[in-house]
């Protein structure tokens, strides 16, 4: 069986006393909870002190970004033996928002991709369409553009401890949430074109996470869907409670 991943994308908030004290309440109430992997990440500035709160606990700490480079003169950028050394163990790779805002391509999300494999971190890479896209009946298409090119000259070998995040645009920050149904047919598509690229026992093992307005009054309904492998959360993961509650959502 795919153990469930849930995942906190705390973008572009937090400081590191406020990390501090998500991580101090958040702790306590998924004590013991090893149901599921639970990983969280918080901005640059904030890793060094997650990670040390973080020690010994069931959460891991992942990095939201970095440059496919070990180094150069890329002013603003981390580079993976930086985010290797800082103690994190994830990275998050092609987010709506960085193709969105920061004009990365799935050209860039492959670099990244072996970049990441390479160091020894556990990517996170997200795909999914957009409201125009969908509208448009290019849901699958766009899928396929995204993994064939983000997944180039990876092997089933390599790819081993990859996940991915399918998170529909549409329904990022907007509160529309992809139905179950919806949901797990486009999980169904991407692991159908995984087992294409990748082998279909990879692909049979291979996580999917689904990423879009999860909150607690939906975590449950969707994570019972087999073939989702768990959430991406965004606004609903900055506060402790809530997203224990999700971390803690009930399966039937």
């Amino acid at each position: 069986m795919r153990k469930p991943l849930i995942a906190a994308n705390w973008k572009m908030y937090k400081t590191p006393e406020q990390t501090v004290a998500f991580f101090t309440a958040f702790l306590p109430l998924v004590a013991g909870h090893h149901r599921d992997s639970i990983a969280i990440f918080p901005s640059a500035t904030s890793l060094p002190a997650a990670v040390k709160v973080a020690h010994g606990s069931n959460a891991a700490v992942g990095c939201q970004n970095m440059h496919w480079l070990d180094e150069g003169a890329y002013t603003g950028e981390t580079s993976a033996p930086m985010v290797t050394a800082v103690g994190c163990t994830y990275i998050l790779i092609g987010h709506s928002e960085r193709r969105q805002y920061c004009g990365e391509t799935d050209e860039i999300v492959n670099r990244k991709l072996h970049t990441a494999l390479k160091h020894k971190l556990i990517p996170l890479v997200c795909v999914g369409e957009t409201d125009a896209e969908r509208e448009a009946g290019h849901t699958e298409q766009v899928l396929r553009r995204q993994l064939e090119q983000g997944l180039l000259n990876v092997s089933h070998e390599q790819a081993g401890p990859m996940v991915l995040a399918y998170e529909p645009v549409w329904a990022i920050g907007t509160g529309k949430t992809a139905t179950p149904q919806v949901a797990a047919e486009a999980h169904l598509f991407i692991r159908d074109e995984v087992a294409r690229l990748l082998g279909r026992s990879f692909a049979s093992n291979l996580r999917i996470l689904y990423g879009g307005s999860v909150k607690p009054e939906n975590a449950s309904v969707l994570m019972n869907e087999p073939e989702i492998d768990g959430a991406l959360v965004g606004g609903a993961s900055l506060d402790p409670q809530s997203f224990a509650k999700i971390v803690k959502y009930a399966a039937t």
